[in-house]
């Protein structure tokens, strides 16, 4: 169904071609998963199935690639929209229309089907992504990860031969991701659709693959094979891959069903162990007599961030309801729930970009909303779901040396970031080409350039490689540990596993549980990582906890 025939492509300006050596078939009815580190070109070759490489992104593609048996270097984006459907890492860039039904129904007035057809298979999608209540909805109030079902569903509606997604699930939620990604396997399953997709989040995906093509690095020609044989060699891998590897099962397993089956010696090592905790400051809420003789008067702790009874109306929606939070320097708090549980808007409120219906929010002594935007920059930092808000210049050396002037900080103090958080950006490449990845890591080094007491992110891990978010979680750690409060809105079980001192979950606009790291993911079968899930009932969080408990 899709055949890459010894392909290459350069871009313009490049001195090496960014992928070279394509030559593999996806055969009809397969599910393929792309993987590899950020930066090896998934998101071009994807491109060069759907034609927008090289059609719309410029640059030389040399060999053949085929769909149906339509050559992509003949036929544009619009003569393959019948065959083959494409979501890319923005969803905002993929829609056309203002509401989520008409958005499902676009694709298929654009190819002439039959009103009462449409009107079924619009149905058909709303329900099977669980978009139903959203029918109505403005895209624009949407949160990111429902505005990812709609991109999803928009494509599902014309019910192509092909699917070509890049990064689906980056921003749902578990829940959410489990149901898109099983909804896939039936169309595969069921319907013979074949499915080539590039996801970082493995433990998330691996499981559904029939078959992986590993890019090893820039360049590198891709490695396929079955799931089991990638993952014993690939430089990415899941969790429970991890975990395998450290205690030398063989075969490799890929779920953790089959991880459970294969635990008890590893549970019986670890028997009598205690994992390593977090030692994050005292909550400015916790007890106070911890830290005073007894008959001492108690100070008043610092906060470096204060929500009290916080409500938030959005578009006729109750976005917030009765939100009280308190953040201490040198906390790491995880925002976590379902989508449009309130987590981004919790974060705009704390940076001013909205202003609260009831309430207050105080950070750093300041209201964000009545602060000035240079005044607060030194209080607080947002790196969006979509970094390319925060970028606007023609080059990463032109960012960043515009964030090393607004901060005040000394010049090569952004580009020194960027090259801790991710190798190989180079200073004269535009914003708008880099990865999703890259342009995320960028985007923090220029937020991290103002150091900031208050640094906010939202779905910081969208486009990281499992190198990339070890790089993430150390800078994270290092800011932390100098006193730099943070707080992510996140979907990724297993960064707040890794980093968190806290876990605030919402739901519906409300916080319905407050508490430590471990107290909260262990209980929840939505958001435990897998670790976690395999080694029940000991709390154990990461594959490195248990390494250095059997060290």
């Amino acid at each position: 169904m899709i055949r890459f025939e010894d392909v290459s492509v350069t871009y313009e300006g490049a001195l090496e071609p960014t992928v070279q050596g394509v030559d593999f078939e996806v055969p009809e009815g397969e599910l393929v998963l792309l993987v590899g580190p950020s930066g090896v070109g998934k998101s071009t070759v994807l491109g060069a199935v759907s034609g927008l490489v090289p059609h719309f992104t410029g640059g030389t593609l040399r060999g053949r690639v085929t769909v149906a048996g339509r050559d992509t270097r003949t036929h544009k984006p619009r003569e393959l929209a019948d065959v083959a459907g494409t979501v890319g890492q923005d969803p905002l860039a993929h829609f056309v229309t203002d509401t989520v039904e008409d958005e499902l129904a676009y694709g298929m007035e654009s190819l002439g089907l039959a009103p009462d057809v449409m009107r079924r298979r619009v149905e058909e999608t709303l329900d099977l992504l669980g978009l139903a209540d959203l029918r109505d909805r403005p895209i624009a109030t949407l949160s990111g990860g429902q505005r990812q079902r709609v991109a999803i569903g928009s494509v599902l509606t014309p019910h192509p031969r092909v699917l070509v997604l890049d990064e689906p699930t980056s921003a749902l939620d578990p829940a959410a991701a489990e149901e898109v990604l099983a909804v896939l396997q039936r169309l595969v399953h069921d319907l013979g659709t074949t499915v080539l997709m590039a996801e970082h989040r493995l433990e998330r995906v691996v499981q559904y693959a029939d078959r992986i093509a590993l890019l090893p690095s820039p360049g590198a020609a891709p490695l396929l094979g079955t799931p089991a044989e990638v993952m014993a060699v690939s430089p990415v891998y899941p969790p429970v891959v991890g975990l395998g590897r450290l205690a030398g099962w063989s075969p490799l397993p890929l779920t953790v069903r089959d991880a459970r089956r294969g635990a008890g010696d590893l549970r019986d090592r670890l028997a009598g162990r205690t994992a390593p905790r977090s030692s994050p400051p005292m909550s400015p809420d916790a007890p106070r007599r911890r830290r005073f003789r007894r008959g001492a008067p108690a100070a008043p702790l610092p906060r470096v961030a204060e929500v009290r009874s916080l409500a938030v109306r959005r578009a006729r929606v109750d976005a917030l309801r009765h939100v009280d939070l308190t953040i201490a320097p040198g906390e790491t708090v995880a925002l976590m729930g379902r989508n449009g549980a309130g987590k981004s808007t919790l974060l705009s409120a704390l940076v001013g970009l909205v202003e609260p219906s009831a309430g207050s929010v105080a950070v750093g002594g300041a209201v964000p909303h009545r602060t000035r935007p240079r005044d607060l920059l030194r209080r607080v930092g947002l790196v969006p779901q979509e970094p390319r808000d925060l970028l606007y210049a023609d080059t990463v050396a032109a960012e960043c040396t515009a964030a090393d002037r607004d901060a005040g900080a000394a010049p090569g103090t952004c580009r020194a970031l960027v090259s801790e958080l991710l190798e190989g950006i180079t200073d004269d490449t535009h914003p708008r080409d880099l990865s999703e990845g890259q342009r995320l890591a960028l985007a923090l080094a220029v937020v991290l350039t103002a150091r900031p007491p208050l640094l906010l992110l939202d779905e910081p891990t969208r486009g990281l490689d499992y190198a990339a978010k070890a790089r993430l979680v150390a800078v994270l750690r290092g800011l932390a540990a100098e006193g730099h409060a943070i707080v992510l809105a996140t979907h990724d079980v297993e960064l707040a596993a890794e980093i968190a001192h806290r876990v605030v979950l919402l739901a519906d606009g409300e916080v319905i549980a407050d508490g430590p790291t471990a107290e909260i993911v262990v209980s929840s079968p939505s958001f435990a990582p897998q670790v976690t899930k395999i080694l029940a009932p000991q709390r154990w969080l990461t594959v490195t906890q248990v390494r250095e408990a059997l060290s």
